[in-house]
């Protein structure tokens, strides 16, 4: 657009800020109740393309807005650096759909380091290509983390999370509201 010096008519924005705008004005009625006795811990990885090279420091904040609203505050846990700072997971531009395994995961080595360094159960991956590289980087460096989409964990605290789409969660969250 800037080449050719179209000016658009939209405004770009993400998900993850109407997300933080209907929880805010209670239109996305989330609730972390169901995790003050379980305790699962979370930490979140900052997708580079929405973060770091677009939308920013807001975005993030939005996001970890949205994790606690569903979690609950005290089961975040951070990774440092983070939002604008943080690391990329190594699976940027579909790179875990090749068969480059050892340079993905040497890649990665620094991400896997960071969420083990947070001891957290679960990392969130609001990106699919992060999603999928985090999943590898725990399998490869025996992390033993579980990787979750944000969505999954908003339908997990509405109570509308069906028994089909639990299989990937792990034994914390597996049966959660059932």
């Amino acid at each position: 657009m800037q080449k050719f010096g179209i000016t658009p008519k939209f405004e770009l924005k993400s998900i993850i800020e109407y997300y933080a705008k209907w929880i805010r004005e209670g239109k996305l009625p989330v609730n972390s109740d169901w995790n003050k006795d379980l305790k699962v811990t979370f930490t979140v990885q900052d997708p580079c393309q929405l973060v770091r090279k677009t939308l920013g420091d807001p975005i993030a904040e939005d996001l970890r807005f949205v994790i606690k609203s569903v979690v609950g505050e005290e089961n975040f846990i951070d990774m440092y650096p983070n939002k604008s700072n943080n690391f990329c997971c190594g699976g940027g531009g579909g790179t875990q759909q090749t068969e480059y395994k050892a340079q993905r995961a040497k890649f990665g080595k620094v991400k896997a380091d960071q969420i083990m360094t947070t001891g957290a159960d679960y990392c969130i991956a609001p990106c699919h290509n992060c999603h999928s590289q985090i999943h590898f980087l725990s399998e490869y460096f025996e992390g033993h983390w579980h990787t979750v989409h944000l969505w999954t964990l908003i339908c997990l605290s509405l109570g509308i999370l069906g028994p089909e789409e639990r299989e990937y969660l792990g034994p914390k969250l597996k049966n959660v509201g059932l």
